[in-house]
């Protein structure tokens, strides 16, 4: 009986933040011996069950049981207690000490004193986990995939029951990535029940047995692997059902270029040091096109290496057997060009506007004006201020071009609506009147009124010339916006969809692998 297996239980858990239900009644449970895949795309709720269960938020309802019983976890201790442990993305063990020392650092009187028991101890349990390393070893100069292991070998030890990996693969290769499954189906067999969180289809079908999907905090369902083919996992993720998919043609805008134009931007096998596998990348003179695909696809490092953001990798192709760098691995209307950071990128005509607005893009503290204008005093250089009239002329034309709603152009831009502050960094790269903006997320957490804004002008621009890369999570917008669409998938590009290829459907099957 599976009941009689069943380990965690998560009954009717409902969390509330003021204006936000972030989980409404959602239900969870977990076998022994069982790796669970927690899916969901940017705001389902995964963060937020998680941090229930781990005792970081208390819950507003419902009922946690652990081995059929009830239970209380008010915090982290409290979890870890019960048994169950978390491993996030970013390693929150300290480098500068050995392994042994990391594993059983805050774990009782003394522990830390009897060095010959604690060494033979860890060593004991690192070669039953078949982990790479020594507990003399010092944890900063194991790799990433090894400082992960670390992490999981020091819950095991402290007799996890549940054991959450967050991300866990983000920052590993694929021999890395291959070492780690093989420590989950360790522990598999040896009964503990894991909770999977990644944005990786491939790897959630290689290693998992069952899947839970959330969407906008509530439960879609649970099942098992072999019962939810990819192509339906991409639809319930984004809440698109096949049957009910509307044939939405893209409008890019209707700027009349010559076919023999030579693209305003294009690049051969361009790559960062963010992990994106090589793409090739062009765009046309008053062309809209996008990156889409599952959040933690690439899509933002693909741009950010356009922008040079990230460092760009030089690109290499096989000649004769041989991989050579390409020579002119960047062009900019048919001319070769650097772009190594994102001063060189504006030089050439090239404008940003980033996904995370708050860290990225506004400076809270300067006024609505100083933020317009920052971009183009960067590029004058800050011994060559603009006169006051000058700023207030740049800032006042785009407070009434973009309809930006501010008591005056000397507010804070933190006191500003999310949309308005788009709006200023929005305005902010229309001043630099770029060749070729690109803009990530520009229509997140912002009113239907504002997305609708944006939308137009985006097309007003591209109409007038401009070439525009478009990204958003809500596929219908991409639909509406672009003229072609570069998909991806677990951070590489796996197919461009123009023209009558331009549905739901046919991205959905794309990301999902053919199906």
């Amino acid at each position: 009986m599976e009941n009689d297996n069943r380990l965690l239980e998560m009954h009717g858990i409902v969390k509330t933040f003021p204006g936000v239900r972030a989980l409404q009644n959602v239900d969870f449970f977990l076998n022994r011996g069982e790796i669970h895949a927690l899916m969901g795309e940017n705001g389902a709720g995964k963060s937020t069950l998680i941090k229930v269960l781990t005792g970081v938020y208390p819950k507003d309802g419902g009922t946690i049981l652990l081995d059929g019983k009830a239970v209380a976890i008010h915090s982290p201790s409290d979890a870890q207690k019960l048994g169950i442990s978390t491993v996030y993305q970013e390693i929150t063990l300290c480098p500068n000490l050995t392994v042994a020392e990391n594993m059983y650092i805050g774990r009782g009187k003394g522990s830390l004193t009897k060095w010959a028991k604690m060494n033979a101890d860890a060593n004991k349990i690192l070669r039953k986990l078949d982990i790479p390393a020594v507990a003399n070893m010092q944890l900063g100069n194991c790799s990433i995939a090894v400082q992960q292991m670390v992490a999981i070998a020091r819950a095991v030890d402290m007799d996890a029951k549940v054991l959450i990996l967050d991300e866990p693969t983000s920052s590993l290769d694929e021999q890395e990535v291959e070492k780690l499954f093989g420590l989950m189906r360790d522990l598999k067999a040896l009964g503990v029940g894991i909770i999977f969180v990644t944005h990786f289809l491939d790897q959630v079908y290689e290693v998992c047995d069952k899947i839970t999907v959330l969407r906008d905090g509530q439960l879609v369902g649970e099942y098992e692997i072999k019962d939810l083919p990819r192509v339906k996992l991409v639809a319930k993720m984004l809440g698109k059902e096949m049957d009910d998919l509307s044939d939405i043609k893209g409008e890019s805008g209707t700027y009349e270029g010559d076919d023999t134009d030579l693209p305003v931007y294009e690049a051969q096998q361009l790559q960062s040091n963010a992990g994106i596998k090589p793409f090739d990348f062009y765009i046309r003179k008053g062309e809209v096109n996008g990156f889409t695909g599952l959040l933690g696809s690439g899509r933002s490092e693909c741009v950010r290496t356009i922008f040079g953001a990230d460092r760009v990798l030089p690109g290499k192709k096989n000649v004769n057997g041989k991989l050579v760098k390409i020579k002119d691995q960047i062009k900019m209307n048919g001319k070769r060009v650097k772009i190594k950071n994102p001063r060189s990128a504006m030089k050439n005509g090239i404008a940003y506007l980033p996904e995370d607005r708050k860290i990225d893009g506004i400076v809270g503290d300067l006024s609505v004006r100083d933020n317009i204008i920052l971009a183009l005093q960067v590029m004058k250089g800050f011994f060559k201020p603009f006169t006051k009239a000058q700023a207030y002329a740049f800032a006042d034309e785009y407070i009434k071009k973009l309809n930006i709603k501010t008591a005056s152009a000397d507010t804070p831009v933190k006191s500003l609506s999310g949309g308005n502050q788009q709006k200023v960094i929005l305005a902010r790269w229309l001043l630099m009147n770029p060749q070729y903006l690109i803009l990530d997320e520009p229509t997140r957490g912002i009113d239907v009124g504002t997305k609708v804004d944006i939308q137009k002008l985006v097309l007003e621009l591209a109409s007038g010339g401009m070439s525009i890369t478009f990204i958003s999570s809500e596929t219908d917008e991409m639909l509406r916006t672009c003229s072609r669409l570069i998909v991806m998938r677990d951070r590489k590009v796996v197919g461009e969809l123009s023209g009558d290829d331009l549905t739901q459907s046919m991205i959905m099957s794309t990301i999902a692998g053919g199906e």
